[in-house]
């Protein structure tokens, strides 16, 4: 391997890391919602995984309903999670797509 081959390579290498940092500054934009109880408990994220909001109908807010309040809150939370992996997943793919990765290789590192 030559120099001008190495740097080529390095080259590559920085523009690869630069792309990832822009894709995961563009994850903390995308705002996706979980929801449980049939809409009775919302959750909003960012692809990123950062909580936003979370939203509780009035119905729930009585001491009788602690429980189930708490089993929508996680159940939310859980959807909004599983929909914030199914973005990343696809804004990383989008981004790797053309890199000769190996199977199953993750990134970031």
């Amino acid at each position: 391997m030559n120099d001008d081959q190495l740097k080529r390579i390095m080259e590559m290498a920085q523009n690869v890391q630069n792309e990832l940092q822009t894709a995961q500054a563009n994850l903390d934009k995308i705002e996706v919602e979980g929801a449980a109880g049939g809409g009775l408990v919302k959750i909003r994220t960012t692809a990123k995984g950062s909580v936003i909001a979370i939203q509780i109908d009035d119905s729930l807010l009585q001491p009788s309903e602690k429980g189930m309040l708490e089993d929508l809150l996680a159940a939310a939370f859980n959807d909004a999670r599983s929909k914030a992996d199914a973005i990343s997943g696809e804004e990383m793919g989008k981004m790797t797509s053309g890199l000769p990765l190996p199977p199953g290789f993750k990134l970031p590192f």
